[in-house]
């Protein structure tokens, strides 16, 4: 007799996605985003705000249709997902969507019945995620009178109470303070143990080492899916030796050996070596120093921060964007004819900006030419009025003089008489009556 095929519905990724896109008017918020969750495994989605990671959470969940590309939840399709494919996914918002007239617990329960949990097994999940979530002590509480950080640490229990198989969670650590935090990424691991897929959207981007693998997002593209070794690999080129010599020691020596891809000279006596593996190569790299006449003090792994890794993804990302739009045929252009003719805009832009600069000198002459004009105009002026002035000054001298000469020349009781006595008859009082003799 022959036995019947049974058909497995076990897919082999928690969620699959090619060719995703969705726009808005015109308006492109993710763009050809091409994503596997492997089952049992955290996946970050990572990126800055307004990079597109909460509009492709809500095409995950359904409540979002794609524009273009297909989409596969556990295996369905999430605008038409199954009652039971619905019941094995936790959701939890960006923004608070429960209850606030109810109560902590009052919430937690609720979407447990939501989710067909019975009550003893209700009861007892309701207690086990408020106590995890330290939210216990607020159980009679009303939702509206928590603060924020409560607020969200209740939606991650009404996502984690009915034991989902698949946890999407948007921002779940935001507003969060840190301790809270590493309890709640030490559950994450706990349930991920058990088999629980976690796809999670964060903008702590130190979170990305709590995760399996991290797939990058910026201006709704997905630029990097890797795990986070392998993302700084890609950062960085190779990993990074920082090496410290006991005496001044010139990097360029080491240049051509077979396994360093980089040197970049940081001090007199430092250097930092990119490898493709640091294990492998550090005997050979104190091998070659000695060898170039150098003594090795010290030598370690440089780890940098994710800070770094995705500030440096992103840089490449844009510059081979840029490289891409500029190289790319355009009307019948090969990538030498883009360079000519960005080289050619490059030279008329220069000689633009030459030619506006004669411009100005020559009108900062032209303008400093009418200023010596003027003020040569105003010197012949001052010298004119300077010889006229001296020309005065010597007439006036000269009358002076002529005037001591006559008044030199005159005898004394002359010179002392008033023409008006020299009228008068003699014996006549000036001014008075004649006298009679």
């Amino acid at each position: 007799m022959q036995q019947p095929t049974r058909r497995c519905d076990i897919p082999e990724s928690a969620i699959s996605a090619e060719g995703l896109t969705r726009t808005f008017d015109e308006l492109v918020a993710v763009s050809n985003v091409n994503l596997e969750v492997p089952l049992g495994s955290i996946v970050g989605l990572v990126g800055p705000s307004g990079s597109g990671k909460t509009t492709t959470i809500r095409m995950l969940i359904g409540s979002l249709e794609p524009t273009s590309g297909t989409l596969r939840v556990l295996g369905d399709d999430p605008a038409r997902l199954k009652t039971r494919t619905r019941q094995r996914i936790g959701y939890m918002p960006q923004s608070f969507v429960l209850y606030p007239d109810l109560t902590t617990a009052e919430n937690v329960d609720f979407v447990a019945s939501l989710y067909g949990l019975l009550w003893f097994r209700r009861h007892r999940r309701r207690k086990a995620v408020l106590q995890l979530l330290d939210l216990w002590p607020v159980r009679k509480r009303r939702a509206g009178r928590l603060s924020g950080g409560m607020k969200r640490r209740l939606e991650l229990a009404c996502a984690l109470v009915h034991e989902p198989e698949l946890l999407v969670l948007d921002e779940p650590t935001a507003g969060i303070d840190p301790l809270l935090r590493r309890t709640i990424w030490d559950e994450l691991h706990r349930i991920r143990d058990r088999g629980v897929t976690a796809l999670v959207t964060t903008q702590y981007v130190t979170e990305a080492e709590e995760c399996d693998v991290v797939a990058l997002m910026s201006a709704g593209r997905l630029i990097a899916l890797a795990p986070p070794e392998e993302l700084r690999r890609q950062a960085l080129g190779g990993e990074i030796l920082e090496v410290a010599a006991q005496d001044v020691f010139d990097a360029a020596r080491l240049d051509g050996l077979p396994f360093v891809r980089r040197i970049r000279q940081t001090g007199l006596r430092e250097f930092q070596v990119v490898v493709d593996d640091a294990a492998t190569a550090t005997p050979d790299l104190v091998t070659a120093i000695e060898a170039a006449g150098g003594e090795v003090v010290s030598m370690s792994a440089f780890r940098p921060t994710f800070d770094e890794v995705f500030a440096r993804l992103i840089e490449l990302d844009e510059a081979a964007r840029a490289t891409s739009d500029d190289g790319g045929a355009v009307d019948g252009e090969d990538r030498s004819q883009a360079r000519e003719r960005r080289a050619a805009h490059a030279a008329a832009t220069a000689a633009a900006s030459d030619a506006a600069a004669a411009d100005e000198a020559m009108a900062d002459a032209a303008a400093a030419g009418h200023a010596a004009s003027d003020a040569a105009d105003a010197a012949a002026v001052g010298h004119a009025a300077s010889d006229a002035a001296a020309a005065d000054a010597t007439a006036a001298a000269a009358t002076t003089d002529k005037g001591r000469a006559e008044a030199a020349a005159t005898p004394p009781s002359v010179a002392g008489t008033d023409p008006a006595l020299e009228a008068q008859p003699p014996g006549t009082a000036p001014g008075g009556p004649r006298a009679s003799s």
